[in-house]
């Protein structure tokens, strides 16, 4: 037998999102608006929205010491740790540090990894890609967000759809082929930025009387742009990951989406041939969480019994960069 692991599974999944509901009717206070106009272009109800004194990393240390129990693993087991979000809770250190500390994980190394709503799909793949060098046990991914900080609430088409929450999940390695983390496809196109992007807080506008007059630590977004390109890079990188992989569309037993927009889903639904029945579907509740999204689901999906042991599944998302992917599972 080999000494480097054939395959990597997820061993365990977890998700929290904050307690605070915030329906459509809710929104009307601050912006024009109405609970119709936000569900038919949408498909989203409500969202959670977090307290004014959690963090990021609260709700994505809660998601994971879930995933973890799940697991059935001890935090002694864990030496790896990688979060995925665009609202951490400051600059530097990393969120996956403050995750680490939170948990109380002596041993680990940490990083944050930023690719907005494929955030999650990135860092699954580098840390499958870490764990079958042999060099690490076991690893806690989680993507974590709290976007209602970074949204403008006079902003009516942009503040409608988001809300925030965490999920997680442990990976580790197996001897079993076949099995677990299957492939990744994932992509970037750099030159489509400016379609969904945040322009204030970095070192090209740092935070000013200005900047801040002017409204530049806001989420901006041009969505029709936004709502194309999606659908199109979505499409095409689960077409690619199926096709190398053998995989028929009707092999899936569930797909797991990124929850953006009900129109889109619907469009790669029917663009793929595959029944919306098989696809699984929480935006009505909580809307777009970027890199929280995937896992909330996925972890929604477990405990729902959707999938089970042998089951396909297939996660496709797309994010700002602009940023795309996909995995290919199979339940061990």
């Amino acid at each position: 037998m080999s000494s480097l692991p054939r395959s990597v599974v997820i061993k365990g999944t977890g998700s929290y999102t904050p307690d605070n509901i915030q329906t459509n009717n809710d929104l009307t206070k601050y912006v024009e608006t109405s609970d119709e106009w936000i569900f038919t272009r949408t498909g989203i109800r409500e969202r959670r929205i977090a307290s004014a004194d959690e963090t990021a990393s609260d709700m994505g240390a809660i998601a994971a010491r879930r995933a973890l129990e799940s697991s059935g693993l001890k935090i002694e087991d864990i030496d790896l740790v990688i979060a995925a979000t665009i609202t951490p809770d400051m600059p530097f250190p990393s969120t996956a540090c403050l995750i680490q500390t939170k948990l109380g994980i002596s041993n680990a190394v940490c990083m944050d990894i930023e690719a907005a709503c494929s955030g999650f799909l990135y860092i699954m793949e580098v840390a499958a890609s870490m764990l079958k060098c042999g060099r690490y046990r076991h690893a806690l991914i989680v993507g974590t967000e709290k976007l209602s900080s970074i949204l403008d609430w006079e902003d009516r088409t942009t503040c409608v759809l988001f809300g925030d929450g965490a999920g997680a999940a442990v990976l580790a390695p197996s001897d079993t082929p076949d099995v677990g983390l299957i492939d990744f496809k994932l992509g970037a196109d750099g030159s489509k930025g400016d379609v969904l992007y945040m322009p204030g807080g970095g070192s090209a506008i740092p935070a000013s009387s200005q900047s801040l007059d002017d409204r530049m630590h806001f989420l901006k977004m041009r969505g029709r742009e936004v709502f194309k390109l999606a659908v199109t890079v979505m499409e095409q990188a689960a077409k690619e990951i199926l096709e190398q992989n053998g995989v028929n569309s009707d092999q899936l037993s569930c797909v797991i989406p990124h929850q953006a927009n009900l129109r889109i889903i619907e469009l790669i639904s029917s663009r793929l041939e595959i029944p919306m029945d098989r696809f699984y579907l929480n935006l009505e509740k909580y809307g777009n969480t970027s890199a929280a999204s995937i896992p909330i689901a996925l972890d929604e999906a477990y405990r729902a019994g959707r999938i089970q042991s042998g089951d396909l599944t297939l996660m496709v998302a797309f994010g700002a960069g602009l940023t795309w992917g996909a995995a290919l599972v199979r339940s061990p």
